[in-house]
């Protein structure tokens, strides 16, 4: 296993000549601890079937399988699929996902500390995807809004950008409203919590999932606040050129593995995209999201 360092990158590291298979357990030990230091992990020259790249996964972790059936890989459902190709005429997965700021699974009582993402098509001009590291967004904030925040909980829901279902057709929107509430209720996290590995204080807050704070009571926070925050952190910038965003490039063969504890991502997409697929894989590591999450 050899490291490469991104040079003048705000995060990152490339690592090369990784068995992910065979690579000793040793080794994949350190490959999660780059991971929490330097947030993403871009892994080399992979070569992976799809019941291969689920095996590396349950290396490293347990794997979660995500709750709707329409973002399934057809063979392997361990496997999130984002893809714009058609096959035979057929939509595999679903396109265009993720073009908000947002932490995987935030909205749910159990979010995993690992993301990987494995491209299958590659873009030729537009590809990457952006991530802030909340943890050194925290370190920045005034200290009069970290005092605001403490002790502190954020309301995360899927409400806001839930996707329409196929099955979801001429049905009544109260309808789907409503069982988007039932199956996903909105879950609740600190605000700030310490991360398990490094012990650095993470900001857990995304633009797209959290929809409110509350103090240990559960009264709402002062109105405008969370617009701050995500103003503070650079997640309010059209723009993505605020200092605390990095953008990640990637090339075929390349697999991404990053800290879904401390970074926020979005997709990088055009207003006319280019064929794209990348297939996801998500893992709880050994460790709880946080303290005491129950």
């Amino acid at each position: 296993m050899i490291t490469i360092p991104q040079e003048g990158a705000r995060m990152g590291v490339a690592v090369d000549e990784l068995d992910a298979l065979n690579a000793p357990a040793e080794d994949l030990t350190a490959l999660k601890q780059l991971v929490y230091r330097h947030r993403i992990v871009v892994l080399k020259n992979q070569h992976l079937t799809p019941g291969e790249y689920v095996a590396f996964g349950r290396r490293l972790g347990e794997v979660e399988t995500y709750y709707q059936p329409m973002y399934h890989h057809p063979e392997h459902k361990e496997i999130f699929v984002s893809s714009n190709v058609k096959e035979d005429g057929q939509q595999v997965g679903v396109p265009q996902t993720g073009k908000f700021w947002h932490h995987d699974y935030s909205f749910m009582p159990r979010p995993f500390g690992l993301t990987l993402i494995y491209p299958q098509v590659v873009p030729e001009h537009n590809r990457g995807t952006y991530f802030i590291d909340m943890a050194r967004a925290y370190e920045k904030l005034p200290e009069e809004l970290k005092t605001e925040i403490k002790n502190t909980r954020s309301e995360n829901s899927v409400r806001r950008y839930f996707k329409i279902r196929p099955s979801d057709v001429y049905r009544p929107i109260v309808e789907i409203l409503a069982e988007i509430e039932e199956e996903t209720p909105a879950s609740r996290h600190p605000t700030v919590f310490t991360h398990p590995v490094t012990g650095e204080s993470v900001l857990y807050l995304s633009q797209a999932i959290t929809c409110g704070l509350e103090d240990e009571s559960g009264n709402p926070l002062r109105e405008g606040l969370l617009e701050e925050l995500f103003d503070a952190v650079g997640q309010s910038d059209p723009t993505c050129q605020h200092e605390n965003v990095h953008l990640q490039r990637f090339d075929k063969g390349d697999m991404l593995i990053w800290d879904n504890r401390a970074l926020v991502h979005r997709a990088l997409h055009t207003v006319k995209p280019e064929p794209t697929v990348s297939f996801r894989v998500t893992v709880h590591d050994e460790f709880e999201f946080y303290p005491g999450i129950g």
